[in-house]
């Protein structure tokens, strides 16, 4: 059986970390029932888990440096901005889509069309059916 010895609240880590970063004055103005409060929202923050988690360092010359790449889903709420430029990049990415859709329709169709010998225009050709028929 382990028997934890229980600090004082102006002990824990977190708690000393955070009152180093006031001034004195304000730092010595929390009771101990805030600090025990401050304590749990600090201690209670939970990291998620990232689908992409890379971390290293890399050294160069004399210095080292480290990187950190997260990815995953994000679960904050959105500020009004970060909405409206997410609707904004759906709208262009469906956008995108649906340009380049129809691209490759209108090509596949002019083949099909070349392919069956249908012209629309006397004497007139973009040349890609014969591009086609040439890399046999």
């Amino acid at each position: 059986m382990v028997l934890k010895i229980k600090r004082p609240i102006n002990e824990e880590p977190n708690v000393q970390h955070m009152l180093e970063r006031m001034p004195k004055k304000v730092a010595q103005s929390f009771s101990n029932e805030q600090l025990t409060h401050l304590n749990t929202a600090l201690a209670g923050r939970r990291w998620g888990s990232h689908k992409v988690d890379l971390r290293g360092t890399l050294g160069f010359f004399k210095s080292r440096y480290y990187f950190v790449l997260l990815a995953g889903k994000d679960k904050r709420d959105l500020s009004r901005a970060e909405q409206r430029m997410g609707r904004f990049a759906l709208a262009a990415a469906v956008t995108l889509f649906i340009c380049t859709s129809l691209l490759l329709g209108l090509v596949l169709l002019y083949i099909l069309k070349s392919w069956m010998g249908i012209n629309l225009f006397e004497d007139f050709s973009l040349g890609l059916w014969d591009y086609l028929k040439s890399l046999k």
